[in-house]
């Protein structure tokens, strides 16, 4: 919790009470529902929480945009930034009952008004969104093939619509296929060595 303070001091109160209880909620939940490793809910914070913000560090989502949050597990990298962007529309969506039942109750328990949870594969999910995010639920490419379908073709703003999507180690042979696109590495902004090998890619949408 103490890293969120320093690497993003401008958050509201509100915000940082919603940060303080994340970590008790998953706690809570770990023990019923397996939603992270049970040798690592004890770094909640660093390897979830702050991993999922890394992407509100180089993007800023505009009010009233909407992100789809593709495999997400027990909640992330979606929950952590609604609470970061309260005037954008989250939709989390992942194949595991479970899992979708566990962010319902966390999202509830934290009052947050712009998420919704649905258990549904992104192959059969047809709405539109501006952006999508995930953490490498799968190889780039197929990433890529199984939600452009989602990815609404005009942009909001000054950032193209696309794709976010947190990977680590070496994929530079997955972007072989593609021209425009751009990498990040989360180990500039966070200085731990959990943040090492990981990084951000970002697909902006060609129509």
């Amino acid at each position: 919790m103490h890293d969120i303070i320093t690497f993003f001091p401008h958050i509201s109160k509100e915000q940082s009470k919603q940060f303080a209880v994340l970590g008790e909620l998953y706690a809570y939940w770990n023990e019923r529902i397996n939603v992270v490793s049970r040798k690592d809910i004890e770094n909640i914070y660093t390897h979830h929480v702050l991993h999922s913000l890394s992407i509100a560090h180089f993007f800023s989502f505009e009010k009233n945009t909407t992100v789809l949050d593709v495999g997400t597990g027990g909640g992330f990298p979606g929950i952590p930034l609604a609470i970061m962007f309260p005037e954008v529309s989250f939709t989390l969506i992942d194949a595991t009952a479970k899992k979708i039942s566990v962010v319902k109750s966390v999202t509830e328990s934290l009052g947050l008004k712009n998420v919704m949870a649905e258990q549904v594969r992104v192959e059969k999910l047809r709405t539109q969104y501006n952006y999508i995010v995930s953490r490498a639920v799968t190889a780039f490419p197929k990433f890529v093939a199984l939600t452009k379908k989602n990815i609404l073709p005009h942009s909001p703003g000054s950032m193209p619509n696309g794709i976010i999507y947190l990977k680590g180690g070496d994929f530079s042979d997955e972007l072989a296929l593609f021209k425009s696109y751009k990498v990040y590495s989360i180990s500039e902004i966070f200085p731990h060595s959990f943040f090492e090998t990981k990084k951000i890619i970002y697909l902006p949408f060609v129509s």
